[in-house]
């Protein structure tokens, strides 16, 4: 849900799968390029989506696929708000960590991904106790 006020630039709610990653890719960037992004901050937000996404698609519904997403973005002063929420069983918050960068490996990045390229970043669980809640900001321009 977006905050009372707030300028709504987009709310979808989805039933994601891989092949869909695309559509929500061009999106973001949409979104980005109209609303103030500069320089590569539409490629970072892109990939943060995507790491989001991803994450989602093989941990919260474990590549069950399709499982229902909402995405909302809004915009606040020059600040760029994305909200993401599942509907898989709730996770323990504790685990979502990024791994230590020197274990080289593939895979296991994306928190640290998310993390690198957003202002802000907070986990949570839905307010019904049915899914798991991703908010992120990115200051624009």
């Amino acid at each position: 849900m977006v905050p009372p006020g707030q300028q709504v630039v987009c709310q979808l709610e989805l039933n994601i799968e891989p092949s869909m990653l695309a559509e929500v890719r061009q999106t973001v960037r949409d979104i980005a390029n109209r609303h103030g992004a500069v320089d590569d901050q539409p490629d970072a937000l892109v990939l943060a989506v995507d790491e989001a996404f991803q994450n989602i698609i093989r941990h919260a519904y474990r590549d069950v696929v399709p499982g229902r997403v909402d995405f909302s973005a809004w915009i606040d002063d020059h600040d760029l708000w994305i909200r993401i929420r599942d509907y898989a069983a709730p996770v323990d918050l504790a685990k979502i960590r990024p791994r230590p960068l020197d274990d080289v490996r593939p895979g296991g990045l994306g928190t640290h991904l998310i993390r690198t390229v957003m202002d802000e970043v907070a986990y949570g669980h839905a307010d019904d106790g049915r899914g798991n809640v991703l908010t992120m900001r990115k200051r624009l321009g």
